[in-house]
Parts: structure tokens; C-alpha cells; sequence
């Protein structure tokens, strides 16, 4: 089990690596819900930052949106 270093680092299994497409020198990201921290790669390419003059909504978790979006797109299949 990976351990939590003094500079709160921490090496990732290589064989999770591989398995999320992790690459030495890639950039990722990191979020916490819920008392779990998630991390993913941040994908090439991609917009980051371009809604940086955005605001979120404090009182509204990742979760309750990411459910949010999932019942409108539901709703919107049907």
C-alpha cells in the first residue's frame, strides 16, 4: 500500500498507472469527495481553464452535479 511521504507525496503501483494511462511527466488532477481523493490524467489537449472566469456554486458537491447531469440526460432520452 502506498504510503504518504513527509512532502505529502505519493508513488502510484505501476501497474495502476497502466491501467488509468498514467505516464511518467503527465499532468493530473486531483479532487476530493466525500473524504476520498480521485486522480486522473489530464487529458491533452483539453480545455482547462477556459471557464476559469467561471464560478462554482460552493454548496453544490461534485457528486449532486454529476447526478444532476445524469438525470437530465436521462430525461432527455426518454
Amino acid at each position: 500500500m502506498p504510503k504518504l511521504n513527509a512532502k505529502r507525496q505519493i508513488t502510484l503501483p505501476a501497474d495502476q498507472c497502466r491501467l488509468a494511462g498514467i505516464e511518467p511527466g503527465d499532468e493530473c488532477l486531483s479532487f476530493v469527495s466525500d473524504g476520498r481523493i480521485t486522480i486522473v490524467r489530464q487529458e491533452p489537449g483539453s480545455a482547462w481553464g477556459c471557464l476559469a472566469h467561471l464560478e462554482g456554486d460552493p454548496t453544490v458537491s461534485d457528486e449532486a452535479s454529476r447526478q444532476d447531469a445524469i438525470e437530465r440526460k436521462q430525461g432527455q432520452s426518454t
